[in-house]
């Protein structure tokens, strides 16, 4: 390929960008102006990609961490040939165009996952990097490959500055991804400043402290030194691979490269014209794609389908070798569960004692997992607290040779076919790359912690909720009842905080066999993330021949226990650990001649989804007299208590003490139960012998 024609491209990349970004007055010139040389070489030298397929399964992974550079993307989306029309470049940022400000998975064909919140998708290809390895594990052969591409990611200074890609990075480094490889813009310049303010330490130590590969370029514009790098990137196939490469924001621009000007703003159009006739580039017309530049990146379209043909040659191959296996895989692929999949879906029988529903979510991973094949995940650090350890199905680490010869902890020993990941206290990173595995395709994630920590992962809570991502979180120590560890993990507020994420379904079971379902739920729901929310503490196992079916919690709010004839005076709302409470409170006062409806709400988001003639059958918009029970703030609960209702909650933090005196003092009681819901019945006008 000759200079010329390189630059050529470049350049194009360059000021497609640029242009795009001037007519809407609005964007970040400067990362695609310095980054443009190492994403061309990249994009046109090594990545295994399909324009024309792009959910092509062994495709190489690219993920443009620092998003808001995302007009370097679209022009190398466009440019080589994906379903990304030029009109839409040039609506760049504008209503209805597939190039909004930062990359949305499932808008634009080709972005991998949603970036733009510092951090978030360098931690995503470490995701995307460990499904990689735990598919090639399990379904690779010797005589046959059939999952083997590599994940590429290109950060900023922003990026490596946020904790989540610390984190990350740390975890890639011990795990011994081969396959990643970060393309660091180090350009040296935020929003605000220069990173010589507040970001000096030596990245290469860092990164080599990690147990990463890393490699220097100095000359980001050297299209032979990143070549060189990036082959050196795929030779070491056990360490991640770090490339530093010098940058210039706002490369050719006579007054602002390398100034905070080129970073966040237009670059105005007396600027845009300078930089062109400095870079050697017409200043009309506008958009301007060289037919030579065009015909190379399209190339891409010949190359792609070419790969993707032997791809499926493989696996043609393969699938005649090992039947069961490739039916497995494109099932996996596909986010399909297999026939039968429930068939040990475990039943609780009655119990006034229970067990907590963690446990009880242990006990139906577990039933299921040999069948769900594609169930893989872990939490941070908390795996016998939060129940969730697949037995027997080994952990997610390097393999033998790797330089790790312990055994894992699950019984499996090392191996990227383990199913249990570990990732450490890390919740952050844990969220993200649940993340990126679920955006890689073929498994379905999951990650635990402590309800409270959702704090530290709400970032990639809400991105996965964004993005539709089949995520499932199981969060545990749900309330102030997890006792004497006090209020710094006692979460209060987290339930109403998940609740107001759009397309999240937040589900809180009320006892075991509502646990069975809501997992059901869980792996059925293939468009958004599900989140358990479980207890630390005994709950009782309803009798179901007394109480109606577990099974309504798919509807997220079911009638428990009616009053007679279905005319209730009152109604009696609660999630999770505090059905049990309400249940009993309910059959106290039906003994007292009250008539009283009691209502498990587990999901507010299942329970919006019913059409409202549905959800009127359940709570009747004549009775006024409602009570929720829910040991977490009042927010939230007015749409569903109305305002002739009550609610018994916890408007302030826990306290260290026992479970059962904490939940006496905050006055959740069968005997403050009655009493609140008496006092309910009186303001409504109802009086009789229990007064």
């Amino acid at each position: 390929m000759s200079d010329t024609l390189d630059q050529l491209c470049i350049n194009t990349i360059r000021f497609l960008s640029v242009d795009a970004v001037q007519k809407a007055n609005s964007g970040h010139p400067g990362l695609p102006l310095g980054s443009a040389p190492m994403a061309y070489a990249l994009w046109t030298r090594l990545l295994k990609h399909n324009p024309r397929n792009p959910s092509w399964f062994d495709r190489d992974r690219f993920v443009l961490s620092a998003g808001h550079g995302s007009m370097l993307l679209y022009s190398l989306l466009h440019l080589t040939g994906y379903a990304l029309p030029l009109d839409e470049i040039t609506r760049f940022r504008q209503w209805g165009s597939k190039a909004p400000g930062h990359p949305e998975r499932g808008l634009t064909p080709g972005v991998e996952t949603t970036t733009g919140p510092l951090g978030q998708g360098f931690a995503n290809a470490v995701g995307m990097a460990i499904a990689e390895a735990h598919l090639a594990a399990r379904y690779n052969r010797r005589d046959c490959a059939v999952i083997d591409h590599a994940t590429y990611v290109l950060a900023s200074d922003g990026d490596l500055m946020e904790g989540v890609a610390s984190e990350a990075a740390s975890l890639a480094g011990h795990l011994r991804l081969g396959k990643l490889t970060c393309l660091y813009a180090d350009n040296r310049v935020t929003l605000a400043a220069g990173t010589d303010i507040t970001f000096s330490e030596d990245r290469a130590k860092r990164f080599q402290a990690y147990g990463w590969h890393t490699v220097t370029v100095a000359d980001g514009g050297d299209l032979a030194a990143i070549d060189a790098a990036l082959h050196a990137a795929r030779a070491d196939t056990t360490r991640p691979t770090l490339i530093l490469v010098r940058t210039h924001i706002g490369y050719g621009s006579p007054h602002k490269q390398d100034s905070v000007e080129a970073h966040g703003s237009p670059l105005g159009t007396d600027e845009v014209r300078l930089t062109k006739q400095h870079l050697g580039w017409p200043v009309e017309p506008l958009f301007l794609i060289p037919e030579p530049a065009l015909a190379h990146f399209r190339e891409a379209l010949e190359s792609g389908a070419r790969q993707e043909a032997a791809w499926n040659d493989r696996m043609t191959a393969y699938a005649q070798a090992y039947p069961d296996l490739a039916q497995e895989l494109r099932r996996s692929v596909r986010g399909e569960l297999p026939p039968g999949w429930d068939a040990d879906m475990p039943t609780f029988p009655a119990d006034p004692k229970g067990i907590a529903t963690r446990v009880a979510s242990g006990t139906v991973m577990n039933a299921v997992a040999p069948r769900v094949t594609a169930l893989v995940g872990g939490s941070a650090d908390l795996d016998p607290s939060t129940h969730t350890a697949l037995n027997g199905f080994g952990d997610f680490n390097p393999p033998a040779g790797h330089d790790i010869d312990t055994q894992g902890s699950s019984g499996g020993g090392w191996s990227y076919a383990g199913r249990n990941l570990h990732a450490g206290v890390r919740e952050h990173a844990m969220g993200a790359i649940v993340n990126g595995m679920a955006a890689h395709g073929g498994t379905i994630p999951y990650g635990a912690t402590f309800l409270v920590f959702s704090d530290y992962m709400r970032p990639p809570i809400r991105l996965a909720a964004l993005m539709g991502l089949h995520v499932v979180h199981v969060f545990t120590h749900d309330s102030i009842a997890l006792g004497e560890d006090g209020p710094t993990h006692q979460p209060v507020e987290q339930l109403a905080a998940l609740r107001a994420i759009p397309n999240l379904t937040v589900i809180r079971p009320g006892d075991a066999n509502e646990t069975a379902v809501a997992w059901r739920v869980a792996l059925e729901t293939r468009d958004r993330p599900v989140l358990l929310v479980l207890s630390r503490q005994n709950v009782p196992t309803l009798d179901r021949d007394r109480y109606a079916s577990a099974d309504g919690l798919r509807r997220g709010a079911y009638i428990l226990l009616d009053a007679p004839n279905a005319n209730p005076e009152l109604i009696l709302i609660a999630s999770g650990s505090e059905v049990g409470l309400i249940a009993t409170a309910a059959e106290r006062l039906q003994e007292q001649g009250i008539a009283v409806r009691c209502v498990s709400m587990p999901s507010w988001e299942l329970f919006e989804a019913l059409p409202q003639a549905e959800r009127d059958v359940v709570l009747p918009p004549s009775i006024g007299a409602r009570l929720a029970v829910e040991l977490g703030v009042r927010q939230g609960w007015e749409r569903y208590i109305g305002r002739q209702g009550d609610m018994l909650g916890v408007e302030r933090f826990g306290a260290s003490a026992p479970a059962e005196v904490l939940l006496r003092e905050f006055g959740f009681t069968v005997d403050n139960v009655c009493a609140r819901a008496k006092a309910l019945l009186r303001q409504a006008g109802f009086s009789g012998g229990w007064s």
